[in-house]
């Protein structure tokens, strides 16, 4: 049983419908966890996704990743959603930075069936940033609810054409973990693939651009 996340939270948070298949965890780690998890957290200073093999993880955060790709965490996204993840590849991706030009409005890809993602910030004060369930594509101001990317709130929803989702724009620290359970091994390597050149190109033009300094 996992002694990092808050399986009774995750089970009885109930499941909305409105405007597609979702739930929300105000704190998905235990109250003993949260300041390992949080402190754990890998040093990321540029934005976008990194895979987590990509990024040097310590104990305590190594901890909560095994507490996620665990059969129980697994059966409680199975029982919300109806869709059999028990046996499905796992993604973890960590994002550290937002930029101006992150949040916009988007779905999910196809080859993604449920996305879940834990925000790992001590706090958030701020307006700009917090994601929004939106009810269609082209308007941010149109949403079902609104989250505070805090520490440990958990978002977790079905994949759908509809899945509309997005967070006004905000630049500077963001920390989250995205989990996603894909339809293969094949779409699981094409993610990790195109994440890991991202971030080998972003670490060249970080040292491209120090060295001329």
């Amino acid at each position: 049983m996992s002694t990092v996340l808050d399986l009774p939270a995750l089970s009885a948070a109930p499941l909305k419908t409105d405007p597609f298949p979702y739930f929300t965890v105000e704190s998905c780690v235990r109250s003993d966890q949260i300041e390992a998890v949080l402190a754990g957290f890998p040093d990321i200073g540029d934005g976008g996704s990194f895979n987590i093999e990509d990024v040097n993880v310590d104990e305590r955060f190594d901890a909560f990743l095994k507490a996620i790709d665990s059969r129980a965490f697994r059966q409680i996204i199975r029982d919300k959603f109806d869709v059999d993840v028990m046996n499905l590849p796992m993604m973890m991706t960590l994002r550290g930075y937002s930029r101006s030009k992150d949040g916009r409005i988007h779905t999910d890809s196809k080859t993604k069936l449920v996305t879940i993602l834990i925000y790992l910030n001590t706090e958030w004060p701020a307006v700009e940033g917090r994601l929004r369930i939106l009810r269609d594509g082209q308007n941010m101001a149109d949403f079902a609810e609104e989250i505070a990317p805090g520490p440990g709130t958990l978002v977790a929803f079905k994949v759908t054409d509809n899945c509309w989702h997005g967070y006004p724009p905000y630049e500077g620290t963001r920390r989250s973990i995205q989990i996603n359970f894909l339809t293969s091994e094949a779409a699981s390597n094409k993610h990790r693939f195109f994440h890991k050149l991202s971030a080998r190109l972003k670490s060249w033009l970080r040292r491209r651009k120090a060295s001329k300094h």
